[in-house]
């Protein structure tokens, strides 16, 4: 039956090789006209021809709802398979133009059946509002169509509140919308959820409300219906407080219409200034001092700040010291402090003579006597002249002291004074550091003392015979050979002749041996160049005279 004519090896295994007859010549549908394709396995099986079922969910409109038992022909009129359209409209579009309620052609609904409704049951279709642009919340969302879309408006309805409620605005009296210029906004204070008790919130605006005003009726603030003009500032609604208040009375003295510098929202009465926003913060004692004890008959804008201004009475009575009969400045906070107005304290570090040492302890009236303190001198010796006169070791007066009694005396201790010799002309070093004043000061005598070693030191000059300096005439000027380190053992340069060379480095009285003439030398006692030893050195050298001045002439340095 298939391998007809013994065709075996190249006959095909499609189903239409066998079945193309059959589907030639069906006719419900007709196959041929709808152009179906020749896959015969798309609708029929080897089981049985006949009946064939088609799979609509395998093409790209899947039957669902009242689609999935309607006959092919329904919908596939005129055998149309292959082009026919799968929009909704394409099928439904009698039904589009015929419904009334709404008037979809009339209310310009777009063709997209599917927006409301769906494939289990055309009638009773349903429109999410939520998709569009406006969701519908609240009293809204039980609202007919109509309602809001008269006269079939749909497409070009406007979306603000008030393109309904602009009645409810305009008839609205507490408070009149129109009378007050109110914005057309409504939901600013009405909400979908209940039109009536629309609520405000002033707190979106320049003015929050804080404290007693958020309990205030609308009308206590805006009078005469009076909203978009009204003025923020506190004085706008309390002038008439700030004129009627007398304690203090504000307007004799001056006070500025910035309530909120004193009151607050949250109570009016029991205002609180802020001292400290001014140029004269209260500190200590100040803080508690009721306002009228500074501010005097109602003064306030042109109440100095001075301490003096109100302490006069004090600085005139205060006798311990007397501030008036000492010339004390009236600048009061130099001693004084607003913590506590007695135990004043003054600074004498600020001034030109700070107190050091004792003088920290001193009572004021010790140096300050008959109330003396302007014109009080600062030398040391305005207070301490006595003490200069009666000093005895050594006596000042008549040693002709400067009264400069700095230059030896500290503020830390007056006896044990120290003089700084190294100041003078005269430093001191060596022994000189540990000898006593009177030592070389003499009979109390300092100005004028010389400075030269030999006037103190005459007798160690005359004493010595080890050379003998009076008879061999040594200068006086004796650091020459001396120090302040140490008095024996003195050294001499040996500037004429080096007795560092050979063997000069003897003793003095080798070469001098006129201990009272150091002028006059030998070059030949003790054993010093033998005549016959210095003859065989110079033979052949013209003028050669063996005699100690000869020798010096051509052996200054001591050299060969």
């Amino acid at each position: 039956q298939c391998h007809a004519n013994g065709q075996y090896a190249t006959l095909p295994t499609t189903c239409v090789s066998c079945h193309l007859p059959d589907y030639q010549k069906t006719t419900t549908p007709n196959h041929v006209a709808a152009s179906f394709p020749q896959t015969c396995e798309t609708c029929h099986s080897t089981t049985q021809w006949l009946g064939a079922v088609f799979n609509h969910n395998a093409t790209k409109f899947p039957l669902t709802g009242k689609h999935s038992t309607a006959t092919c022909a329904q919908c596939h009129v005129n055998g149309q398979y292959a082009t026919l359209p799968t929009t909704c409209v394409s099928c439904h579009l009698p039904d589009y133009q015929k419904t009334t309620s709404p008037n979809h052609v009339a209310a310009g609904f777009p063709q997209t059946c599917e927006t409301c409704h769906n494939t289990t049951q055309w009638l009773g279709a349903v429109f999410n509002h939520n998709a569009t642009k406006f969701p519908l919340t609240g009293k809204h969302s039980t609202a007919t169509c109509a309602q809001c879309h008269a006269n079939g408006q749909y497409a070009t309805l406007p979306t603000t509140c008030v393109s309904c409620h602009l009645p409810d605005y305009q008839k609205t009296t507490t408070p009149n919308h129109v009378a007050a210029g109110f914005p057309q906004t409504c939901e600013t204070c009405h909400n979908t959820n209940q039109w009536l008790g629309a609520t405000f919130n002033h707190n979106t605006t320049k003015f929050p409300l804080t404290g007693k005003h958020t309990t205030v009726a609308c009308a206590t603030c805006h009078v005469n219906n009076q909203y978009a003009t009204l003025p923020t500032t506190c004085v706008s609604c309390h002038l008439p407080d700030f004129q009627k208040t007398i304690s203090p009375n504000h307007v004799t003295a001056g006070f500025p219409q910035t309530c909120e510098t004193c009151h607050t929202t949250t109570q009016w009465l029991g205002a609180v200034f802020n001292h400290n926003t001014t140029k004269f913060p209260l500190t200590g004692k100040h803080t508690t001092v009721a306002c009228a004890t500074c501010h005097v008959n109602n003064q306030y804008a042109t109440l100095p700040t001075t301490c003096v201004s109100c302490h006069l009475p004090d600085y005139q009575q205060t006798t311990s010291p007397n501030h008036v009969a000492a010339g004390f400045p009236q600048d009061c906070t130099l001693c004084h402090n607003t913590t506590q107005w007695p135990g004043a304290t003054f600074n004498h570090s600020a001034t030109k003579f700070p107190l050091t040492g004792k003088h920290t302890t001193v009572a004021c009236l010790t140096c300050y006597v008959n109330n003396q303190y302007a014109t009080l001198p600062t030398t040391c010796v305005s207070c301490h002249l006595p003490e200069y006169q009666k000093t005895t070791n050594p006596n000042h007066v008549t040693a002709g002291f400067p009264q400069t009694c700095e230059t030896c005396h500290s503020t830390t201790q007056w006896p044990g004074a120290t003089f700084n010799h190294n100041t003078t002309a005269f430093p001191l070093t060596g022994k000189h550091t540990s000898t006593a004043c009177a030592s070389c000061h003499i009979n109390g005598v300092y100005k004028g003392t010389p400075t030269l070693c030999y006037s103190c030191h005459t007798p160690e000059y005359k004493s010595t015979t080890n050379p003998n300096h009076v008879a061999a005439g040594f200068p006086t000027t004796c650091e020459t050979c001396h120090n302040t380190t140490q008095w024996p053992g003195a050294t001499f340069n040996h500037t004429w002749f080096p007795i560092t060379s050979g063997n000069h480095n003897v003793p003095c009285a080798s070469c001098h041996t006129n201990s009272s003439n150091y002028t006059v030398f030998s070059c030949m006692t003790s054993g010093c160049h033998s005549q016959t030893t210095t003859d065989n050195h110079h033979k052949g050298v013209k003028g050669y005279v063996y005699n100690a001045i000869n020798c010096y002439s051509c052996h200054p340095n001591g050299k060969s």
